[in-house]
């Protein structure tokens, strides 16, 4: 049997990554996929592509942003989504929490700690580039939070966020949630239905 798997480029700092992920178990079960996810550091795929945050990028068409918002609470609706909250800091820099990524998933844990930080930031709506809220959340969840921010200062996890970054620009990603199967390329959570088309 072969294995179907779905790769998944993905920052915290996106609310639509967080949506995305949520909707993401059914349509797993449907298909019958393995999930990657493969974390990268959103600010360094703009800067690289010249993309900008539709907050930004829209800020003078609010008709625009208007719509956008419009299709967030759709599909908020659509997928009962009832705990989602846009985080009172955000933008939230999320190098710290992107380089733990790095560390949980050198450590095997990375699923966890990305739905455990996903609830931290588009739940809890809490402050997760102060490191003392990053520790005291992990350390209340499961993760020692101090060893595990130690661990983000460690010149090879650095570079992996670095190299995983660069790579993803290389295979053409301008955004996240960015999705691949195989060597085709989906973005958007609005891209969810084609990416089930494409595993299916």
């Amino acid at each position: 049997m072969v294995t179907k798997t779905l790769e998944l480029i993905f920052d915290f700092g996106s609310p639509n990554a967080y949506l995305s992920m949520k909707a993401l178990p059914d349509l797993l079960d449907r298909t019958g996929a393995d999930l990657i996810i493969t974390p990268c550091l959103l600010g360094g795929i703009f800067k690289a592509t010249g993309n900008k945050a539709p907050m930004v990028q829209y800020a003078d068409a609010p008709a625009k942003l208007a719509y956008e918002n419009l299709e967030i609470r759709r599909f908020i609706a659509k997928h009962g989504l009832v705990k989602f909250r846009i985080n009172p800091h955000f933008p939230v820099n999320t190098l710290t929490i992107m380089r733990g990524a790095i560390v949980a998933d050198d450590e095997g844990n990375l699923d966890d700690y990305v739905d455990a930080v996903n609830h931290a930031m588009w739940e809890d709506g809490l402050k997760m580039d102060d490191p003392e809220v990053i520790a005291a959340f992990l350390s209340e969840n499961g993760f020692d939070g101090h060893a595990l921010l130690a661990r983000t200062q460690e010149p090879e996890i650095k570079a992996k966020l670095v190299q995983n970054t660069e790579a993803a620009v290389a295979r053409g990603v301008f955004g996240i949630p960015t999705f691949f199967v195989g060597g085709e390329m989906y973005f958007g959570k609005d891209r969810l239905a084609q990416v089930e088309e494409a595993l299916a």
